[in-house]
């Protein structure tokens, strides 16, 4: 038999987790505006709409909840699930609070349920072209990352929930800054120094439009990461620096640019490097990705990866920098 799903959050990223989704599989649409999952259910045989997440998550007709809320919303929907014994695929940051995700972790590890947190931006093309490389030891040992990612935000930015802290648990850092501190973890593991601040430059909002990490793991190599939503040409770009050889990946597609990876190979004369570059123009499936690998994580009965060790260790950073900063 398939999974059945519950789908919680039926705007944009709900939409697209049904066009990926087997036909009829998802069995129960959730949203606090129940118009738009009605729209979801029409679009699934025999789904249910409804307003309430207790009733979706508790639902004997769901196997997997998916989860695509409100940051605030994000763990208390969670831990319902989990209790209820569903296997779930949260949205990054998957909490406000690393104790929240703290709670989360006791409650998955008692009811049995896996939890995979939507890192997406792991299963880019250029993501698992660099991940190869960096694991064949084509850049030889690692010195340090580099890492930019920004937006221009659009008219009333500042008075949507990003910007109240009680929804959104903070501005850019916990938003897109969590997707380069994911990342940077993959190539330099954990990170025992955190430096660095979270500012208001433009927006007139009390949580960060821009933020600067210096994030360094226990042999010493750093990641320097600067997100911000004042930046006015959307802009995607990691550099991962090896002894032996770099990486560039820049654009994420569409209004980010091509997406683009790039291997600086150090020749023994040095000088000009031997270069090759991959493009990646027919678009995103890092969303079909992550959603297989998370079926395969129940089929396997494996710890999903990403999941909360992951998400806490990007959380951590995020509150020590808030803390800092007075954020």
């Amino acid at each position: 038999m398939s999974l059945r799903v519950a789908l919680i959050g039926c705007g944009l990223i709900g939409q697209k987790r049904l066009n990926l989704l087997p036909p009829g599989s998802v069995t129960m649409a959730c949203d606090t505006v129940l118009d738009r999952a009605k729209k979801i259910a029409a679009q699934s045989p025999g789904c249910i709409a409804t307003e309430s997440f207790e009733q979706a998550v508790s639902s004997p007709n769901v196997d997997v909840v998916m989860i695509a809320t409100i940051n605030s919303a994000l763990a208390p929907v969670a831990l319902a699930a989990v209790k209820a014994g569903k296997h779930i695929l949260v949205e990054k940051p998957a909490a406000i609070s690393v104790k929240e995700l703290d709670e989360l972790e006791a409650a998955a590890k008692k009811s049995g349920s896996l939890v995979r947190v939507g890192y997406n931006h792991r299963y880019h093309p250029a993501a698992l072209k660099a991940v190869e490389l960096f694991r064949s030891g084509a850049l030889g040992p690692m010195m340090f990352l580099r890492g930019r990612y920004g937006h221009g935000g659009r008219l009333g930015y500042e008075k949507e929930w990003r910007a109240d802290k009680k929804i959104s648990g903070g501005g850019e850092l916990i938003d897109q800054g969590v997707h380069l501190i994911d990342l940077a973890g993959i190539f330099l593991g954990d990170f025992t120094s955190v430096e660095g601040h979270a500012t208001t430059y433009f927006w007139k909002m009390p949580v960060d439009d821009n933020a600067f990490l210096s994030l360094r793991n226990a042999s010493g190599n750093t990641a320097w990461l600067h997100v911000s939503c004042s930046e006015w040409k959307n802009l995607f770009s990691l550099e991962i620096y090896g002894r032996d050889a770099k990486l560039h990946w820049e654009g994420l597609g569409g209004s980010y640019g091509l997406e683009k990876l790039t291997y600086y190979k150090m020749l023994p004369q040095m000088g000009p490097p031997e270069t090759t570059a991959w493009e990646f123009p027919r678009g995103d499936e890092s969303w079909k990705i992550e959603m297989a690998e998370f079926f395969d994580d129940i089929k396997l009965k494996r710890p999903p990866v990403p999941g909360l060790k992951e998400a806490k260790a990007a959380l951590a950073v995020v509150e020590k920098i808030y803390a800092a900063s007075g954020k």
